[in-house]
């Protein structure tokens, strides 16, 4: 394992390139090359690595590279896309670009199964129900390489994103991406967000030795480590690894310097907070980590208000069909979906665990029908009142929203929102 880090400061694109050249000079005769990338959902400085892993690859005579966006249920990218997502210039041209369409059978290989016993050790007897381990078929093909690149932040479902995360959920199928979610949920996500070592993490573990079970290249991980400044990626540390096991200990020192950089702590709970969300979460599906980063216990006032701020977001999800099912339920307390998913068994619950970790924490009564909350979550963006209101949200006309408003005590403006775990 290999790993350069500078948290005060900024990786040089010279370390950034000594790091790659280190990292990939032991394969040799490499022919195929299949490259894993995040999608438009993550930022991170995969523009700068790439050109860097391309040409070094170059020089060891690669014939051809494929790329697979890794975007689990997200929307495909266009080429363009993809090729900004990569920083390609306009000399640079990959064989394939594929996109990971999840819900596609034809490009879906089942390569074990987790056990019920696992799911429900881990989720302390909530889920009891086994777990198919299907994956994107190209990581089975005759690659003679395959480069994983994934950035690392406090997560919602996993503790931290970043190392084999790309691979179970990142290019897996509807079933993994449900239950993992799901299980996550049960387990309870402010006890999962921010810890490296956790049940849902194990989980993830574990479906992923099945898939490098059936790897038949050597598989290396870039894991990075950023800042945001403005529209700027500041690169902070890169962590490399070979192997399940490297990519483990890759995501493990990713995971300790995020920590550092990416967990804010405040002094007293707050009564309102404004996420403001950029342009690259582009629907409710991940603004949704507005609400999700303000929920460890003790940040939020009770009856205090979360205010996700996006004008740009029109829609709940992109996909017309999820956008229709999370209209169809709304947002509720995790009693009230359990609840609902007794009557609807085939809803998704990848969808359920999503309405329930933007809402938050929250009592329903069965027999009233009616929910208590901790706390508020309004959205300012382009969803019109009716719909809000219509799925159990707050509104606010983001015209109304003034940052002055929220710089005093007690409230707090967020740039970059959704992207810092806050704690008290």
């Amino acid at each position: 394992m290999l790993s350069i880090e500078n948290l005060k400061g900024e990786l040089t694109d010279k370390q950034l390139e000594k790091i790659v050249k280190e990292s990939l000079k032991d394969f040799n005769a490499i022919k195929r090359v299949l490259l894993i990338h995040p999608d438009y959902t993550r930022t991170d400085f995969t523009d700068k690595l790439i050109p860097l892993i391309y040409q070094e690859l170059k020089n060891k005579g690669i014939k051809q590279i494929d790329s697979l966006n890794a975007g689990g249920t997200h929307r495909p990218m266009t080429k363009e896309e993809i090729r900004s997502k990569l920083g390609l210039p306009s000399q640079i041209n990959f064989d394939n670009y594929y996109n990971h369409e999840y819900n596609d059978p034809q490009q879906l290989v089942t390569v074990g199964e987790i056990p019920a016993s696992f799911v429900e050790k881990k989720t302390k007897g909530e889920l009891s129900q086994s777990i198919p381990v299907v994956v994107n078929k190209l990581i089975t093909e005759d690659y003679d390489l395959i480069v994983a690149l994934s950035g690392t932040l406090p997560h919602e479902a996993a503790g931290y994103a970043g190392g084999l995360k790309v691979f179970f959920p990142g290019i897996s199928g509807p079933e993994v991406i449900d239950l993992l979610h799901w299980a996550a949920v049960l387990i309870g996500i402010p006890r999962i967000i921010g810890t490296v070592d956790n049940p849902t993490r194990e989980v993830i573990n574990e479906g992923s030795s099945y898939i490098f079970d059936q790897i038949k290249a050597p598989t290396i991980s870039f894991n990075m480590v950023f800042k945001e400044k403005g529209n700027q990626v500041i690169p902070k540390g890169l962590y490399t690894g070979v192997g399940f096991n490297g990519f483990f200990e890759a995501y493990k020192q990713a995971a300790s310097a995020s920590s550092q950089l990416h967990v804010i702590y405040i002094d007293e709970p707050l009564e309102f907070a404004v996420q403001v969300i950029d342009k690259s979460y582009d629907e409710i599906w991940t603004a949704g980590k507005g609400s999700y980063k303000l929920q460890s216990p003790g940040v939020i006032a009770k009856g205090g208000e979360i205010i996700i701020y996006a004008p740009h977001i029109n829609c709940f999800h992109s996909r017309w069909k999820m956008n229709l099912a999370l209209k169809q339920m709304g947002y509720h307390c995790k009693d009230y979906v359990k609840k609902y998913l007794e009557s609807n068994p085939d809803f998704s619950k990848n969808i359920a665990a999503h309405v329930i970790n933007v809402r938050g924490t929250g009592i329903f009564d069965v027999n009233s029908g009616k929910e208590e909350f901790d706390f508020k979550v309004t959205l300012a963006t382009g969803i019109s009142k009716e719909i809000c209101e219509l799925v159990g949200l707050g509104y606010r006309n983001p015209d109304s929203i003034c940052r002055e408003d929220f710089i005093r005590p007690g409230k707090l403006w967020i740039e970059n929102g959704g992207k810092y775990l806050y704690k008290i």
